[in-house]
């Protein structure tokens, strides 16, 4: 029994390293948004990163202004799981999954409208193994509010998640304002709040970023007297702290900026900031990436090393025992040969009774008390005996 329960542990030890592991180590289907209450667990959290002492345009009353103060960014991921199930077919189907991405930057000094400086919305679908963009027609990113030719975009490369069991390498890293993947670099590891860190760096040098006539003389007539267009150039440096397991986000900071560049006059300022999480999002996120890096490493590897070894120890003592049994038969039963049959004796070495012998060695004394079958025997034989000795 203990040989088969052993065999059994090791087969299972077997199914969860190669299918139930690499079945969870995807992507799910379920995942969803978190409520204002946090739930349900394993929910995905809005992040909020903020940036104090920012420099950073804003249009008010239609008309870019350029102003000073903190700005507060949070971005939210829902999962789209009716999308999936009706988009997700061809190549797609079971392998990719489909986020909607939010993202607004607000001033912390006012309210309502008055404090919105600029939003965007995404619909991407994302490899559930790699979590990177994958090619599908019905994508897009709006970043202005209105539909139009620049939404159209080819999302790849890492963008709200990095692959489960990232690695210390380079990888590809999908930025908003170029519409395109560039490398994102390994840098170290780190402790963020206890955890244990991945670092990749992004550094985008200052490049000119694709923009629409009719906002380029707006800027200009706004901010560069004199001029009649211009050109915007942005850079950024992106710094991502990376749970490794879960390839869960737990802190990310970027400083970027922003310039309009006039065909006459001196360039001005449109955005440099500095963006980090604030507490509550590292807080938040170094705990969720702890839970599923926990979730992972009892599926992926404890229990099926627990089972493995546990199915080992029963089957070399069930076989153990197996063996044993068998060993001791054998020696019984050489014993047995050697000893000979147990009557054999009696008749060999008692000729004496088939012969008329005395008994009495045989036989053990009255008693007054005993009460057995025999008791009527005994006397019949004495004096049998008792006969024979007269005659």
């Amino acid at each position: 029994m203990l040989f088969g329960v052993g065999v059994l542990s090791l087969a299972l030890a077997a199914g969860t390293a190669f299918y139930v592991a690499p079945s969870v180590t995807k992507l799910p289907y379920d995942l969803t948004f978190c409520n204002a209450k946090g739930e349900p667990d394993g929910c995905l959290r809005a992040s909020v990163a903020v940036a104090d002492n920012a420099t950073y345009m804003q249009v008010i009353e239609g008309k870019p202004t350029i102003q000073t103060g903190t700005l507060r960014a949070t971005t939210e991921v829902v999962p789209q799981a009716n999308t999936t199930k009706n988009e997700m077919k061809g190549d797609l189907e079971g392998e990719a999954v489909v986020w909607d991405a939010y993202g607004t930057v607000v001033r912390t000094d006012r309210t309502g409208d008055e404090a919105d400086v600029s939003k965007y919305a995404a619909e991407l679908a994302l490899d559930r193994t790699t979590a990177a963009g994958r090619a599908w027609d019905k994508q897009y990113l709006d970043t202005d509010g209105k539909t139009s030719d620049q939404d159209q975009v080819s999302f790849e490369g890492q963008t709200y998640k990095f692959p489960f069991h990232s690695a210390k390498r380079d990888y590809k890293y999908f930025d908003r304002d170029l519409r395109r993947a560039t490398p994102i670099k390994f840098d170290g590891t780190e402790q963020i709040k206890g955890t244990e860190a991945y670092r990749y760096v992004q550094v985008i040098d200052e490049t000119e970023l694709p923009t629409p006539e009719g906002s380029l003389t707006a800027l200009a007539n706004a901010l560069a007297p004199g001029a009649t267009t211009g050109k915007v150039t942005y850079s950024n440096t992106r710094t991502i702290w990376v749970e490794p397991v879960s390839g869960n986000f737990v802190k990310v900071r970027e400083q970027q900026k922003k310039n309009f560049v006039p065909d006459q006059g001196s360039e001005v300022k449109l955005l440099d900031a500095d963006f980090v999480y604030d507490d509550a999002t590292i807080t938040n996120s170094v705990k969720s990436a702890g839970e599923t890096r926990d979730k992972l490493q009892l599926i992926g590897r404890t229990l099926p090393i627990g089972l493995a070894v546990l199915g080992a120890l029963l089957l070399l003592v069930g076989l153990w025992l197996v063996l044993s049994g068998r060993r001791a038969g054998t020696v019984d039963a050489r014993h047995r040969a050697d000893d000979g049959p147990v009557d054999e004796p009696v008749t060999e070495e008692r000729p004496a009774e088939r012969e008329g012998g005395p008994l009495s060695d045989e036989i053990p004394p009255a008693s007054t008390n005993w009460k057995s079958d025999d008791e009527a025997t005994v006397p019949v034989q004495r004096a049998g005996a008792d006969e024979s000795e007269k005659h």
